[in-house]
Formats: C-alpha cells, sequence, structure tokens
C-alpha cells in the first residue's frame, strides 16, 4: 500500500471514536446550555460546566479503553477543563469557563513553537505514526496549525469580552460597538468553531497528500537504487 493510501486508511480508522472524543463534551455542553437555559435561565452556564466536566472525563475514561492510551491533547483538555470548570461553578463566575478555550489553544500553540526552539517537532511526534512527510513538510504543518491556535485564542478572547449578559467588567470590552450575548458564545463553540477546525483540517489535506506522495518516491527510488 502507498505512503498515501496509508494516511487515508491510517486517517479512517478509529475516526468515529475520535471524533465522538473530541465533539461529544462539547455538544452536551451546547445541549445541556440550551436546555437548562428554559429551566433555570441564571443557572444555566453553571449546569452547562457541570455537565461539561463529567462528559470530558468520560471521554477521557473512553478514549483510554478504545485507544489504550491517554492523548497528550485529551489530557491537557481534561486538566484544563477539570480546573476552570471547578473555579467556575465553586466561584460562581463565568468568566472562567470563557476563557477555558483560550488557554487551551495558546498552550497547544506554544508547545508547537517550543517544540521548534528545543529542536524537534513535537506536532510530527504526534501524528508521525499516521503521516509520512519529510522534515520540512512537518515545520510548515506546525507552523500552520500553531497560527491556527493561535487565532482560535484570539477569537474567543474577542467573544467573550463582548459577552453583555454575564458578568464581564466593562474594562475587558475591546471593542464599543460589539455586543454579542452568553447563548451565542455557548453556541459558536460548537457551530462556530468546529466547521472552523475542520474547514481548516481540510485545507492542509492536499499539502499532506502532496508530500506523503512525495516520500514514498523518494522510498521506492531508494529501494531501486540498492537492488
Amino acid at each position: 500500500m502507498s505512503d498515501a493510501q496509508t494516511v487515508t486508511s491510517k486517517s479512517t480508522i478509529g475516526q468515529g471514536s475520535k471524533l465522538l472524543v473530541d465533539v461529544g463534551p462539547a455538544a452536551i455542553f451546547m445541549i445541556t446550555y440550551n436546555v437548562a437555559k428554559r429551566l433555570v435561565e441564571d443557572q444555566a452556564i453553571y449546569w452547562a460546566t457541570g455537565i461539561f466536566m463529567l462528559a470530558t472525563a468520560a471521554a477521557v475514561v473512553y478514549a483510554i479503553v478504545t485507544q489504550k492510551r491517554f492523548p497528550p491533547m485529551l489530557a491537557v483538555t481534561f486538566v484544563i477543563v477539570t480546573l476552570f470548570g471547578g473555579m467556575t461553578i465553586y466561584l460562581q463566575d463565568p468568566i472562567f469557563i470563557f476563557i477555558k478555550p483560550t488557554i487551551i489553544n495558546l498552550i497547544f500553540c506554544f508547545a508547537i513553537l517550543f517544540s521548534f526552539a528545543l529542536g524537534f517537532n513535537v506536532w510530527k511526534r504526534l501524528f508521525g505514526s499516521i503521516y509520512s512527510m519529510p522534515d520540512h513538510a512537518w515545520v510548515m504543518l506546525g507552523i500552520r496549525w500553531a497560527l491556527f491556535f493561535a487565532f482560535l485564542a484570539v477569537l474567543n478572547e474577542v467573544m467573550w469580552r463582548h459577552i453583555v449578559d454575564a458578568n464581564v467588567p466593562e474594562s475587558a470590552r475591546w471593542f464599543a460597538g460589539l455586543e454579542l450575548s452568553e447563548a451565542f458564545w455557548v453556541n459558536f463553540r460548537f457551530f462556530g468553531t468546529f466547521p472552523l477546525f475542520f474547514l481548516f483540517v481540510l485545507a492542509n489535506v492536499p499539502m499532506t497528500l502532496k508530500y506523503a506522495k512525495s516520500a514514498e518516491e523518494s522510498e521506492e527510488s531508494a529501494t531501486k537504487d540498492s537492488h
């Protein structure tokens, strides 16, 4: 099987369970919030946060059982969700859950860039078993993802700082004319962020397949030369 075909087949294997782990807790958070909003309007964000924490913990258990490992990115997400979700509920302050996506995305961004400074590519270490590409392609892909995570962090900062029906102080606002609702922020986490994520993944597929094919041809050429 060619490397390009391997990329496709390996990416397909387990995508259902991975999608459930990645998207499931966010979907449960959104659904819980919208249901609770009709029942206990002022407490909806806290109910949603509590259920979100439980769903994330369940996703961790599911990932360990099905994948036989604790994925690093899920580990980071679990720790941040538990910490910031716990503070949100304990202090009855939604700002902690609002800034949670910012913290997670910045951690991912800096982890990639910091790995370059240490002389290795964490993105290659995480996904090198799936994609076979030359090092310079991994660097390019890592930089793209670092910038994308930075973009998501900034986008979340712009959004939560302009929520008008939550305990967001006026001093936190960046743009005087921008006003968003708490419900908009919650729903955007699912209907906005995930589509952006999947579009970005699709945008990088051509480059991934291109360099995977190039790596395959180089290996075939080296094999022929050795014979």
